[in-house]
């Protein structure tokens, strides 16, 4: 029902109305696009003699005579050119310079001066690493790893695997008897 024919009015057959609407609609269109302007829009016609303009015709071709005149003399110096023997000097040998190039090269040096001294005074320094202590302090620090730990690490690089599933200690007596004596040096320390 909603995609029948609506009409505004009152009607006995749809069908026949939207018929009558469709046809005069249709009608309404071809009038439309038909239809001519009631006021005239293109403006007067320019009189011939201003389209023409004779006087600007013959300002131009006097201007190509003149034009062709100069060419036909430039042609006829070039043949005299071409034709003679003799040399033209067309080297222009100028040496480029530039009229800043004093100053950027007394910037480049006085730059070049201050690298030099920044590199004098970096490479005249000491270092302020310690390395003694530094390597003081880790073997203190891997002294007490190996207090806190299960197996010390020492005790675990002496293990070697063989056929890779059998263990085998080859601690020595001499290697027991150092790490059991640091074992009681550090378990003192510690004490203290």
């Amino acid at each position: 029902m909603h995609r029948s024919y609506q009409p505004f009015e009152p009607v006995t057959n749809r069908y026949l109305r939207q018929r009558w609407d469709q046809s005069s609609y249709e009608e309404h269109r071809r009038k439309v696009s038909s239809a001519l302007p009631a006021v005239d829009t293109k403006g007067t016609r320019t009189p011939a003699h201003i389209q023409l303009k004779l006087k600007k015709l013959q300002l131009q071709d006097e201007r190509l005579a003149v034009i062709d005149k100069d060419n036909r003399l430039l042609a006829s110096k070039l043949a005299d050119i071409v034709c003679s023997k003799g040399l033209v000097d067309h080297r222009n040998q100028y040496h480029l310079r530039s009229l800043n190039a004093d100053k950027r090269r007394e910037e480049l040096q006085l730059v070049s001066r201050q690298n030099q001294a920044i590199y004098q005074r970096i490479t005249s320094r000491q270092s302020e690493y310690r390395r003694q202590l530094w390597s003081d302090d880790w073997e203190r620090a891997e002294l007490w790893r190996n207090n806190i730990t299960r197996y010390p690490r020492r005790f675990a690089e002496t293990q070697v695997t063989v056929e890779g599933s059998e263990r085998q200690t080859s601690c020595s007596s001499t290697d027991r008897d150092t790490s059991s004596d640091k074992l009681s040096s550090a378990k003192n320390d510690h004490s203290r």
